[in-house]
């Protein structure tokens, strides 16, 4: 089926032929205002747009596919909406986790974090994940990072310790905490119940920026003396160096709210840059009443779920959470939403068998409205699954012209998302002839009523791995799941 559309326009603003029917404002949940806010670019028609990427030291788990499903998604829509996105995602490819597994493997950190960063994006290919248009790793941007700390020791923002590194003096930050919603007495209260007065520190809340070299631990020369960088200042200095001062969007998973992401802000304003002007954070995947999490021990790894139940099941699965509520995945889900899928991949089926030919897709205010009230997938997938079920009963009627738009529209839309359907039926051509005279053979039988004959083709197709459905339009066929 054709994928032309009539896409909704790149910008309504100063405009004034915005059809009435599409929604005319794009707004999106920023974590900091606490409510959703119409989204204006920094540049018209062009979206600058960081997310924080994984630190690789194992295996990507459940929740890591569906953080990287969730701004997936969000950049996708905001193409398909018109604009030029520049989508940055940065590697972690020097911290502690990663230091202290390789000691355990007797391997060297780079190794390490090279071959976990290959299984993740080994799993974020097979769900379709597009990857960045850059891909910074913290190794590479030891300079910025530095020249970012010095900053922020000429403004007194930072202080040396001797033999120790560079730490943020986050009191000198008066709005510290106005990402994650949390006062200075209050952060100053709960460090100081948590953990003992490091003596290095003007503060418990302050935090390293550059931490000063440790034996057999990698190590970069630096003005403090040799060391390494913390884990906060590589995304700001990153995400300043690519995209510039006032980036539009910075996005990842809740966890990472605080501290992390305040931290971030604390860094940039603090050396004089204006940072991201709107965050958006996706919502963890559930164990029970705790997240999954590595350090906890209770994930599951994301290969073993797209090995059981294929990407587009785990990818629809998520799209119907809204990324910022908190879900659980289990088999008992995805199996359901393999089905579903299923059911997408058999009207296209259904199309074909009936004759419905190609069209160019419909627009679908419903949909659009949906997608730019912050992302709603929920509705937009419950958009596809209607116009699914209108289409299917447009086949039965011999309605052709109307089946025809509605399943355009339904792969299209579909696509918008990053869900793939009627891919299932990718047979040779040798394969399809065979299939194609098997299911006339046995249409043959049922018309002369020779039922064993039938059921005899249907188990030998079966046995090929060929399951068949018989429809009120016609017999259709699809490789059996596995």
């Amino acid at each position: 089926m054709g994928d032309r559309a009539a896409r909704p326009l790149k910008s309504t603003e100063g405009r004034d032929d915005a059809p009435g029917t599409l929604s005319a404002v794009l707004r999106m949940y920023d974590t900091a205002a606490r409510t959703k806010r119409e989204f204006v670019p920094r540049v018209p028609e062009r979206v600058s747009m960081y997310v924080c990427g994984p630190t690789p030291y194992d295996v990507p788990h459940l929740g890591h596919g569906r953080t990287a499903l969730a701004f997936d998604m969000m950049r996708r829509y905001l193409r398909w909406r018109g604009f030029a996105v520049t989508y940055v995602s940065n590697i972690t490819d020097i911290e502690d986790k990663i230091i202290a597994r390789a000691k355990e493997r007797g391997t060297t950190e780079p190794e390490l974090a090279q071959q976990y960063e290959d299984a993740y994006w080994l799993d974020m290919e097979r769900l379709g994940v597009e990857r960045p248009d850059e891909l910074p790793r913290a190794t590479g941007f030891i300079e910025a990072m530095q020249h970012l700390i010095a900053e922020l020791i000429a403004r007194g923002k930072a202080y040396v310790v001797e033999g120790h590194g560079v730490y943020f003096q986050v009191e000198t930050q008066p709005d510290y905490g106005k990402l994650s919603h949390r006062t200075l007495p209050e952060l100053l209260e709960s460090a100081g119940a948590r953990v003992e007065v490091d003596e290095r520190k003007r503060s418990p809340v302050d935090f390293a920026l550059w931490k000063a070299a440790k034996p057999g631990e990698p190590e970069w020369p630096s003005p403090w003396g040799p060391g390494r960088p913390g884990w906060h200042i590589e995304c700001s200095a990153m995400s300043l160096e690519i995209l510039g001062d006032g980036f539009d969007l910075h996005g990842g998973g809740e966890d990472l709210v605080f501290p992390h992401h305040e931290n971030e802000i604390a860094q940039a304003e603090g050396a004089g840059h204006e940072f991201a002007r709107y965050w958006l954070h996706s919502a963890m995947v559930m164990v029970g009443a705790q997240k999954m999490a590595k350090s906890l021990g209770n994930f599951r790894t994301l290969a073993d779920a797209l090995d059981a139940h294929g990407p587009r099941a785990f990818r629809l699965l998520v799209l119907q959470t809204h990324y910022r509520r908190s879900m659980e995945i289990n088999d008992d889900q995805l199996k359901a939403a393999a089905t579903a899928v299923e059911g997408l991949d058999n009207l296209v089926r259904r199309a074909g068998i009936a004759g419905v030919p190609d069209a160019a897709p419909r627009d679908v205010p419903a949909f659009v409205d949906a997608m730019d009230d912050d992302f709603g997938t929920p509705e937009a997938v419950a958009t596809i699954f209607s116009l699914a079920k209108e289409a299917n009963a447009a086949i039965d009627a011999g309605d052709n012209g109307n089946a025809a738009e509605l399943v355009a529209t339904v792969r299209h839309l579909a696509g918008v998302l990053g869900l793939e359907i009627g891919v299932e039926q990718a047979f040779s051509a040798d394969e399809t002839a065979f299939v194609e005279e098997r299911v006339a053979a046995r249409a043959d039988a049922k018309t002369r009523k020779d039922w064993a004959a039938a059921d005899a083709i249907r188990n030998e197709l079966r046995t090929l791995g060929i399951e068949l459905e018989d429809t009120p339009s016609g017999t259709t066929w699809r490789r059996a799941a596995e």
